[in-house]
């Protein structure tokens, strides 16, 4: 096993690793305790679109977790950086199927965003629809919003996913994701989404720009391996990988590719970080 040191950095995902639902994991409050005093910077990267950063601010904080806006990446607000590099914001209309964590980042990039059934139709010429659409996480979606989508990518909007997450783990056990909705949207129009979250790498590149570290110092903990692990592989920084969320530790076995550690939780990544840092003072 490689030895847990020259760590920096985390990029930490958050369904599955800190909480279920509302639900904290046993050891939170003592894990982001450990990192304060050993000074390990940290970037909360979640692929989950629903929230903004002030929203999970506050969750964080009702489970007794202090952190700042500036240490939460949303597949979100990833999505609208990615976005406002490719294009003009100002110049540039997007229909987004999702809620406050994925419009307001947009509006936030001066994105204009259009409603239902706004759509690029020659036998109207005054109407126009999305240049872009955006899907996230949406516990409001509707047929009317898939179809506003559905319309607008056919008729040549660029399809964007926050993220290609199937599953969603859940304090009801494990439901359907935002993939599942893109694949609805891809069945409908035979067009692929480009993903900007996990495991692609451009949110982890994000993060390590926000972190200020390099790859080599930089260690990303998350529960599934077709996203958190691969976009790490992808990216080439170390991962951890906890048992708490989706992946097991059978599907490490038959994975194609690894995480660097397997560990049980974030209470066990709490212990190893305290016993590397013993270890390194006593030596």
């Amino acid at each position: 096993m490689q030895a847990f040191t020259n760590i920096r950095a985390f990029i930490i995902d958050m369904d599955g690793v800190l909480w279920h639902g509302p639900h904290a994991v046993p050891g939170l409050n003592e894990f982001f305790d450990t990192l304060n005093t050993l000074k390990i910077r940290f970037i909360l990267a979640t692929n989950n679109a629903s929230l903004t950063p002030q929203q999970y601010v506050s969750k964080l904080a009702k489970m007794g977790v202090t952190v700042t806006q500036e240490q939460i990446l949303t597949s979100g607000t990833a999505t609208a950086l990615y976005l406002s590099q490719q294009v003009n914001p100002q110049k540039t209309r997007v229909f987004v199927i999702g809620v406050d964590g994925a419009t307001q980042p947009l509006l936030e990039h001066g994105f204009t965003l259009t409603g239902l059934y706004e759509v690029n139709n020659d036998k109207d010429t005054e109407q126009k629809g999305a240049d872009i659409v955006v899907c996230g996480k949406d516990e409001t979606l509707t047929w009317h919003k898939l179809a506003t989508a559905t319309l607008n990518i056919s008729a040549g909007a660029r399809f964007i996913g926050t993220n290609g997450d199937t599953t969603l783990p859940t304090e009801h056990g494990v439901t359907h994701g935002n993939g599942a909705i893109l694949a609805a949207l891809e069945v409908a129009t035979g067009v692929s989404p480009t993903i900007i979250g996990k495991p692609e790498p451009i949110i982890y590149q994000q993060a390590l720009a926000l972190l200020g570290t390099t790859p080599e110092e930089t260690v990303a903990i998350g529960d599934r391996l077709e996203t958190d692990i691969l976009g790490a592989v992808r990216t080439g920084i170390r991962s951890i990988m906890v048992l708490t969320g989706i992946s097991s530790e059978q599907d490490v076995k038959v994975s194609e590719y690894q995480p660097t550690w397997v560990m049980s939780d974030i209470t066990a990544i709490t212990h190893a970080l305290l016993n590397s840092a013993e270890t390194k003072a006593l030596g």
